[in-house]
């Protein structure tokens, strides 16, 4: 077994110090006690999970295997991490990639602060690849942090929307029936061919349900399965459930999962996986001023036209006077869009301890973060060069943090102070380094 990188076992909290999770691990972590029947006192259930990333991509067509196609420049397979990464009872998450990506998932976790993860070689086929990570759970090694489960989830590298809900689920269901696993209702009538390629027959799609990922085990019950399954199950097989059933008598409890199970596998695919990470993180923006809490009128106003505008998405606005509390609570939520408006100065201070706030967080090492500094000048009163001062200085400090995965844009909006109106500001100028802000914040 290759070991993660150091301090890649047993975290405090997994990934990137973004949140706070202790409330939501404790209540998770009760839930998962209650429902898999554990006793006040005792400590709860020992779960693992297993991701077979050894697959070359065949079916996508492009030379880099699937799990490692950039997504917003981040690797699919990063996105998977870090969703079992966010559910607290995982206690170790065991990938196995072939040999000639060891390094290339070593880099990938040690970039984006992946915690509870550990390496094994894939083998040439899925089930090789499982065996070998249920094998590490297993053995008792010396000087290896893993150890043996009692509950094991099986997950593809490539479905990254998998929600704790679900794996709560199956996990609930393997600890009370020996195996479960996620089932969706069947898209397309499955129909089966004669060998001169005319229609035998066809199945009852009612009937039927497509089998997903995740699938949870007990450890003993799945690992057994695999010792005892033929060379020719290990080659062909692709279905672990059907492992537990053949060789162990254990009738998998399927578990209806939701619409977002669905597995990468073609390059359209990609483009929907984006789609849906960039709608995710745009849910929410957060308007930050500089004035005092009980004289945010322009803030409130952007905040009223943005929320009519964008009646989908959540706009909350904070003030960055004092020590900022709220405003890093919203951070540590992990929102990835701010607007930053500056009224009382027509300096970058301001949009600069915001800046630095959100890259103190670690928040852009997972998404892209938007940023728009809004500056407000009376055009009576400060001169042209000075506002183009202002306006070269966020386009030049646009570049630095783009470096870290912060998109900066500055807007300056020029008034006469003594006929500022809710709906009369004339926009003067418009700075941003990209017009396109990675598709967000656009609209």
């Amino acid at each position: 077994m290759e070991p993660g990188p150091p301090g890649s076992s047993r975290p405090t909290e997994p990934g990137p110090c973004l949140s706070s999770q202790q409330g939501a691990d404790q209540a998770a972590s009760a839930s998962l006690q209650s429902a898999a029947g554990a006793q006040p006192g005792r400590h709860s259930l020992a779960v693992a999970a297993v991701l077979p990333a050894g697959g070359c991509g065949e079916r996508m067509g492009v030379p880099t295997p699937k799990q490692f196609c950039p997504i917003l420049e981040r690797p699919l397979i990063s996105y998977t991490l870090q969703a079992l990464e966010r559910v607290y009872w995982i206690k170790d998450i065991v990938v196995a990639v072939t040999g000639e990506n060891m390094e290339v998932m070593k880099s990938i976790i040690q970039k984006y602060q992946h915690k509870r993860i550990s390496l094994v070689e894939a083998g040439v086929t899925r089930h090789r690849s499982i065996f070998n990570g249920l094998k590490a759970l297993a053995e008792d090694q010396l000087n290896c942090k893993l150890s043996k489960p009692e509950i094991v989830i099986v997950h593809d590298a490539v479905r990254p929307f998998v929600e704790e809900d679900t794996l709560l689920k199956v996990v609930t269901a393997a600890k009370k029936h020996g195996a479960a696993g996620a089932i969706r209702p069947l898209v397309s009538t499955v129909i089966s061919p004669s060998a001169d390629g005319c229609l035998d027959h066809s199945l009852e799609r009612a009937r039927h349900r497509a089998s997903e990922m995740p699938q949870a085990f007990l450890f003993d019950v799945i690992y057994e399965a695999y010792q005892q399954c033929s060379d020719y199950d290990l080659e062909f097989g692709t279905e672990c459930l059907q492992l537990a059933l053949k060789y162990c008598c254990t009738k998998a409890k399927l578990v209806e999962g939701s619409p977002d199970l669905w597995k990468v596998t073609y390059k359209r695919d990609l483009y929907a996986v984006e789609s849906i990470i960039k709608e995710k993180i745009s849910q929410e923006i957060c308007v930050v001023t500089d004035i005092e809490e009980d004289n945010k009128y322009v803030s409130h106003l952007l905040e009223e036209v943005l929320k009519s505008e964008l009646n989908h998405v959540k706009v909350t606005s904070e003030a960055l006077c004092h020590a900022g509390r709220d405003l890093q609570q919203i951070i540590l939520d992990q929102c990835y869009n701010f607007v930053c408006v500056n009224v009382m100065t027509s300096d970058f201070q301001e949009t600069q301890k915001l800046l630095s706030m959100l890259e103190e967080s670690n928040l852009s090492i997972l998404y892209p973060v938007v940023v728009v500094s809004v500056h407000f000048l009376d055009f009576k009163l400060v001169p042209p060069s000075q506002k183009m001062e202002s306006l070269m200085l966020i386009r030049e400090f646009a570049k630095e943090v783009k470096k870290r995965n912060i998109w900066l844009c500055g807007l300056l909006i020029s008034y006469p102070q003594a006929e500022i109106q809710p709906w009369g500001w004339a926009i003067c100028d418009s700075v941003c380094e990209d017009s396109d802000l990675d598709g967000r914040v656009t609209e």
